[in-house]
């Protein structure tokens, strides 16, 4: 049912934005066979994710010209949490001199550092790295 009311909100986003356009860049409307690819176009590479509450990529397709994909954005976020650890006392997260190795850490310390982590942060798409939640959205 809420895949059904995404896709209608989707639509609904999308007739909204053609309806606006023009008003703005006095442009001429889109047709609805072009609102139409473009939704299918969408619905080709995302998908609804129910656990997150929002759309993502489906597994077997790449991301657009310029966009990070899913798999550097973990590298990043696992290679900043190498050169992190999380302090308890202080809570906040320290730099370590040498990078740690992951791999010796037991899955719980792995697990718990990384929950830990996107609950503090981010991945900001529009400047392609991790940025705090506490930090101000621009």
């Amino acid at each position: 049912m809420n895949s059904k009311l995404a896709l209608i909100a989707l639509c609904l986003a999308g007739a909204l934005g053609a309806i606006g356009a023009p008003a703005q860049a006095q442009e001429a409307p889109l047709t609805r066979e072009q609102v139409q690819m473009d939704r299918d176009t969408f619905l080709k590479l995302m998908r609804w994710d129910e656990h997150t509450g929002q759309w993502v990529l489906k597994s077997n397709m790449q991301p657009p010209q310029g966009v990070v994909s899913r798999s550097d954005v973990l590298a990043m976020r696992d290679e900043w949490l190498r050169h992190h650890r999380y302090d308890e006392p202080s809570g906040t997260w320290l730099s370590v001199g040498t990078p740690r190795e992951m791999s010796k850490l037991t899955r719980e310390q792995v697990n718990m550092e990384t929950v830990r982590f996107l609950m503090m942060y981010r991945f900001d798409e529009s400047r392609s790295e991790w940025i705090s939640r506490l930090a101000p959205v621009h």
